[in-house]
């Protein structure tokens, strides 16, 4: 058996990719357009694990409600410099609803609300405005 990828539903497939891409660091690894089935798949990956993909579908004008259910808990990360990527996100617009106060780890929402954690890799000192922030939301 082999690990292939996690699908996402998305509603607007340029905001996906921008969070994703340029926001976390992935890089989409391959797009099919499948106009007969009106949907886009784009699988992206991270540049050290380039085998686990994430699949983001786009159904071409869908109104449907993918909603937050808990049933998916998160997809996880781990970054070289948690303030960095926490920093670049929120330059982004995007909330940090767990920032990392213990400099080790954070969550975020995808647009379409998946809940992101983001895992230091190695341990980073506790730094402010971090440390003190509170917990936003949930995750």
């Amino acid at each position: 058996m082999k690990y292939l990828h996690t699908m996402v539903r998305v509603h607007d497939l340029d905001a996906s990719l921008r969070f994703y891409c340029d926001g976390l660091g992935l890089r989409e690894v391959r797009r099919t357009e499948v106009p007969e089935g009106k949907y886009t798949l784009v699988f992206l990956s991270a540049p050290d694990s380039p085998e686990a993909e994430i699949e983001l579908t786009w159904n071409w004008g869908s109104q449907e409600d993918y909603g937050s259910a808990r049933n998916f808990g998160h997809l996880a990360f781990r970054v070289e410099d948690i303030y960095a990527t926490c920093e670049r996100l929120q330059a982004m617009g995007c909330t940090i609803h767990r920032p990392p106060r213990d400099g080790h780890m954070a969550f975020v929402r995808s647009p379409d609300l998946i809940s992101i954690e983001l895992l230091q890799e190695g341990h980073l000192p506790s730094r402010e405005p971090w440390a003190s922030m509170p917990n936003t939301g949930s995750w």
